[in-house]
């Protein structure tokens, strides 16, 4: 039985950097009342996030840190279990997680997660949601175990029956069915392996000598062949560099001739040049009868020699102009020609480049062919590898096949656990028992409700529900104050069971605004006696909006205020 004793919590929500401090072992039964937004249900938040890491109610985990402080959120929780004394110390902001035993310190998990598993799985033995179904019966966030899925049904009813670790038993036998199906086939895959490598080994030992000398050949082949590739490339080479030389010699006066084309066609210019001239001076001699500087007449005698000799000159001219026209011509045409011929010498030493590329590619394979025959001829030093090799294979396979029979009989053994400990073995057997207690104990707690009816839980948990007149229902059929005594009567029953079965006991059970619902004043007065009659070793806490009414029904009042935006316990 867990038994909770005392939670402090501060910079939780609306509580302030002051400690708030709850004692939870200290009175039979304990009202909690306050204002709306007082904080009478935040010690609930700080009870489940000190003990999962998440509060109560759906609160982002930043958004449980007070947001006027913004940090130094601490809870932390002392509860017993058995001899056992326990505390942890969770908190955001700094980020804290510390479990203590006995006030000895536990070892931090590399992964928080991991650690919280941990902690769930071998000291508080129940996740959260079987935790709301024994301790908390809420409005807020609260799904009453009628609305769970059948899947959340069973894991409560499980832990309430201390027979999870079954469930944990059979996934650790899956991962070992896994795990043996994975060996077998591996071993399979191995012995395969190995058979293929002996009957490689065995083929090759038959044809290896065949198979070299063909091989031999063949590259001894493939050598003769690519020296001859080789030795035409390079006369190929040869003949492209020989016509190379040659053109090359044959283009020698490119410069000179490329000069003598620069000097004609300046001379050629200037006689241009000078043609003009005389053009022009013949046609003034022809326009003009004075001179434009002294105008003095010019005789017809003076006239007529002047433009003759200057037509003569024109003429001489004009004629050595036409034979540097033919010259020009001339060697123009030999530097096109020469410009051909660099043409094809470019092509030639493109041809060249190409032939090089080729000779590269001839000698790297040559190269390669003559390691291969090299690599060939010392294979036959490999022989007493291989057998070597052999036997150390054929002991392996030996090896395996034990191996693989090993596997295979414990697979036969994995079977018949996994036929027990799946949901319809032994833990279907041992709530098959337990059934009809839960099913008395529900209608014994419906009818201290004055609340008649025949409530039955099948095996599969789903409901059964009669009245006095045989009428069949189901929990959606009734009122919000019938599906609240249901409820009730649910709670009662799994504390009476975990009781029983000291798996999911505690001390503590939590009611969250439960008067201030459905309840009719019936139900109120009921619920009240049932609470007055459980055992000692029962601390219940009442949070409730009617503190006026209630606060003689109970042996300790906590009465939550907020003081400038801070909420504490009253004085």
């Amino acid at each position: 039985m867990i038994t909770f004793n005392k939670i402090r919590y501060k910079n939780f929500l609306s509580t302030g950097d002051a400690f708030t401090e709850l004692q939870f072992d200290k009175s039979e039964s304990t009202l909690v009342v306050g204002e709306n937004g007082a904080g009478k249900s935040t010690f609930l938040d700080a009870l489940c996030f000190g003990i999962y890491g998440k509060p109560f109610r759906n609160v982002n985990k930043p958004q449980l840190v007070n947001t006027l402080n913004g940090k130094g959120l601490l809870v932390e929780l002392d509860f017993t279990i058995g001899k056992n004394k326990y505390k942890v110390r969770r908190g955001i902001k700094p980020n804290i997680f510390e479990i203590y035993t006995n006030g000895k310190k536990h070892d931090e998990l590399a992964d928080a997660r991991n650690m919280q598993t941990w902690f769930e799985t071998n000291v508080i033995k129940m996740d959260q949601k079987s935790f709301s179904q024994v301790v908390v019966l809420g409005s807020a966030n609260y799904i009453p175990f009628m609305q769970l899925p059948s899947i959340q049904r069973r894991q409560v009813i499980e832990d309430l029956l201390g027979i999870n670790i079954f469930s944990l038993m059979n996934n650790l036998l899956k991962d070992k069915i896994n795990n043996n199906k994975d060996n077998i086939s591996e071993s399979d895959h191995s012995i395969d392996k190995v058979e293929i490598e002996l009957n490689v080994m065995g083929d090759y030992k038959a044809k290896a000598s065949k198979a070299r000398k063909q091989q031999m050949n063949d590259y001894e082949k493939r050598r003769t062949d690519t020296q001859k590739s080789i030795h035409k490339v390079n006369g190929d080479i040869e003949d492209l560099q020989k016509q190379v030389n040659e053109k090359q010699e044959s283009i020698s006066d490119e410069e000179k001739i490329k000069k003598s084309i620069d000097q004609l066609r300046s001379i050629y210019a200037k006689v241009e040049d000078k043609i003009h001239r005389l053009e022009k001076e013949i046609n003034f001699f022809e326009t003009n009868d004075n001179c434009p500087t002294c105008e003095q007449t010019f005789e017809p005698e003076f006239k007529e020699k002047h433009v003759c000799k200057r037509k003569e000159s024109k003429q001489q001219t004009q004629s050595g102009l036409s034979d540097m026209d033919g010259e020009l011509e001339k060697r123009t045409k030999r530097l096109n020609d020469i410009t051909n011929v660099i043409s094809e010498v470019n092509n030639l030493n493109q041809q060249i480049s190409q032939k090089n590329g080729e000779l590269s590619g001839l000698q790297r394979a040559l190269e390669e062919i003559v390691d291969n025959i090299a690599e060939l001829s010392n294979e036959s030093a490999d022989e007493a590898d291989n057998k070597k090799k052999e036997r150390e294979l054929k002991k392996q396979l030996k090896e395996l096949q034990v191996k693989k029979e090993e596997f295979i009989n414990q697979r036969e053994v994995l079977k018949v656990a996994s036929v027990l400990l799946k949901d319809g073995g032994i833990k279907a057997k041992i709530i098959k028992q337990y059934i009809p207690i839960m099913n008395k104990l529900i209608n014994k707690y419906l009818a201290q409700m004055d609340f008649f009816v025949n409530f039955e839980l099948d095996e599969e948990f789903n409901e059964t529900i009669k009245s006095r007149f045989r009428d069949a229902f189901t929990y959606d059929s009734f009122s919000e104050g019938e599906k609240m005594r249901i409820d009730l009567a649910l709670l009662f029953t799994w504390r009476a069971i975990a009781k029983l079965r000291n798996s999911a006991s505690t001390n503590l059970l939590i009611m969250d605004e439960v008067f201030d619902s459905s309840l009719d004043n019936t139900g109120t007065d009921e619920l009240l006696r049932i609470i007055n009659d459980l055992t000692k070793d029962t601390n219940t806490f009442i949070i409730s909006h009617k503190g006026d009414t209630l606060f003689d029904k109970f042996n300790n009042v906590i009465k939550f205020e907020k003081i400038k935006n801070f909420s504490r316990v009253a004085a």
